[in-house]
């Protein structure tokens, strides 16, 4: 790849939050030296007349092979749908509706919170899209769907069909089944049903998708359910196995009753490598299946466990047998402190990163924070600003205020815990382009929720924080390799901003966009 100088630059080097300098030089595909333009004597170099660099920017917690398989789906998301009638038709727009009695009819991301109906749709309400054809939309968070009649006939969901463990089909006031199922094995049992592509379909379409990522400066993901497609190891490297795609950190799903096969070194090695397993302990505060110590306001539900302590304690002991991390899901404060309690005295096996990471962490209390530390166990949170930014009418129906003010506490995170990174979770977030970092940076710097409203300015960080939790600490919580730092030895992936990023109002956070994307010296992205 040869030799490249880069200098005249604003370069934030993702070391720390004041590590700036402004020349780099890239000596095939790698970092080899970075420092100030004055040490540069008589050579030619590219000269970035002071424009704003950042390493490549990090997701761990994303979803990419979900999203390679929702190009056949129609986007129903915020802002684009506010209202159930708006989901209806979002839903009539789908190229298959009236293609056929065993074509899918299918949608992604609403969220009925913002709903001007004051409620989740029903299978009599999808119905009016199609009673000949399998109906189906997944809510934003990923953890619920509803449906029409012709797919709970399809599935075979009667009043007699008993919930899966760990989720629930929504029931009528006479017992039938209303069309909302809660929870991943409630929305398995309908939508596995769904025709799966062939394997070159899927490879083809995970390939389109690092033109997205490279577009938003994203040169590296983890994906925390990568089996949600087949045989992910292989399809991710067929699509991305270059080394100008993005790297990617591949998390299976548990399934006790069906565990992964045992690891290879060749599986936890490379650009597109296994990663760990993923763990749900609990669901999502805006459908109210978080597992939570206190009631829901008004309510004397406290949401839902979702695995047992068997079967996560089976995960533990595969991924400590195979060298990969375990990544809980666990949203509520009750599901958080078990996990604590379920593993806080363990040993840790892997050295240079947690061997347990926390997602999403909701309610996180100036307790909890002081027992992950001191565990003996090694404990890594990856956690959100858009998901009370996007969802906020869900939040405050659902967040007593004791609750609301340890909501994201991402400033004292970013103070006390040694591992931690913010992600997007896409698409299982209540926006259009979640997974652009600076919606969420802007989100972590103002703490204001779409509408304006306050969510929790007390606990906001400034840019070179949120930035540095896309970079340098994302690359910690999750080895993908030589990423996300300029530094001597690191890959030569970095991106160039239209505006500087670091001065503009907080409020233009979200306007900032990126010029140009490099991955290992070559530039796969300009604007």
């Amino acid at each position: 790849m040869g030799e490249l100088l880069f200098t005249n630059a604003k370069v934030f080097t993702g070391r720390g939050v004041d590590d700036f300098t402004t020349a780099f030089r890239i000596s095939d595909g790698m970092f080899t030296w970075v420092g100030d333009q004055s040490e540069v004597r008589d050579e030619e170099s590219v000269d970035l007349v002071g424009r704003t660099v950042l390493p490549g920017l990090l997701d761990v917690h994303t979803h990419a092979a979900r999203m390679s398989t929702l190009s056949g789906g129609v986007d129903c998301l915020p802002p684009a749908v506010m209202s159930l009638a708006g989901l209806l038709d979002r839903l009539r727009s789908h190229p298959d509706l009236g293609a056929g009695a065993e074509r899918w009819v299918w949608g992604r991301g609403y969220d009925e919170s913002k709903f001007p109906e004051g409620r989740a749709p029903t299978r009599n309400d999808l119905d009016q899209v199609s009673t000949d054809q399998p109906v189906i939309a997944w809510r934003c968070d990923g953890h619920t769907a509803v449906c029409n009649s012709r797919a709970l006939e399809l599935a075979g969901i009667t009043t007699e069909t008993p919930d899966p463990a760990g989720a629930r089909f929504e029931r009528e006031s006479d017992g039938r089944p209303s069309g909302l199922l809660l929870e991943y094995p409630a929305v398995r049992a309908v939508a596995d049903l769904m025709p799966v592509p062939e394997p070159a379909q899927q490879v083809h379409d995970l390939d389109r998708l690092s033109a997205h990522f490279f577009s938003l400066g994203i040169v590296g993901v983890c994906d925390l359910l990568a089996t949600v497609i087949a045989d992910p190891l292989r399809t991710f490297r067929d699509a991305w196995g270059q080394e100008t795609k993005p790297r990617a950190s591949l998390y299976y799903r548990w399934d006790p009753d069906s565990p992964p096969a045992e690891l290879g070194e060749d599986d936890r090695q490379g650009r597109i490598r296994v990663g760990g397993l993923k763990v749900f302990m609990d669901g999502a505060y805006s459908n109210r299946t978080a597992w939570v110590n206190d009631p829901y306001p008004e309510s004397c539900e406290r949401g839902i466990n979702t695995v047992t302590d068997e079967s996560a304690r089976a995960a533990v002991a595969w991924a400590r047998r195979n060298r990969v991390q375990v990544a809980i899901h666990a949203m509520g404060d009750r599901a958080l402190d078990h996990v604590v309690e379920l593993f806080g005295e363990e040993e840790p096996w892997l050295a240079n990163r947690p061997s347990i990471r926390v997602e999403h962490a909701t309610l996180v209390s100036q307790d909890l924070i002081d027992r992950m530390n001191n565990a003996r166990m090694s404990f890594g949170v990856a956690t959100h600003t858009n998901f009370y930014f996007a969802e906020y009418e869900s939040y405050e129906r659902n967040l007593s205020p004791a609750q609301a003010a340890i909501a994201y506490p991402i400033r004292s995170m970013f103070d006390q815990l040694p591992y931690l990174a913010l992600a997007s979770d896409c698409p299982a977030t209540a926006w259009s382009q979640a997974d652009d970092v600076f919606l969420s940076v802007k989100a972590a710097v103002v703490r204001r929720a779409y509408n304006g409203a306050d969510i929790g300015q007390e606990s906001a960080i400034s840019v070179p924080q949120a930035l540095l939790l896309y970079t340098g600490r994302a690359q910690q919580l999750s080895d993908m390799g030589a990423v996300g730092r300029i530094e001597a030895g690191y890959e030569g992936s970095f991106v160039i901003l239209d505006r500087d990023v670091f001065s503009i109002d907080a409020d233009d956070i979200d306007k900032v966009r990126v010029a140009e994307t490099w991955v290992g010296g070559v530039n796969v992205y300009t604007r």
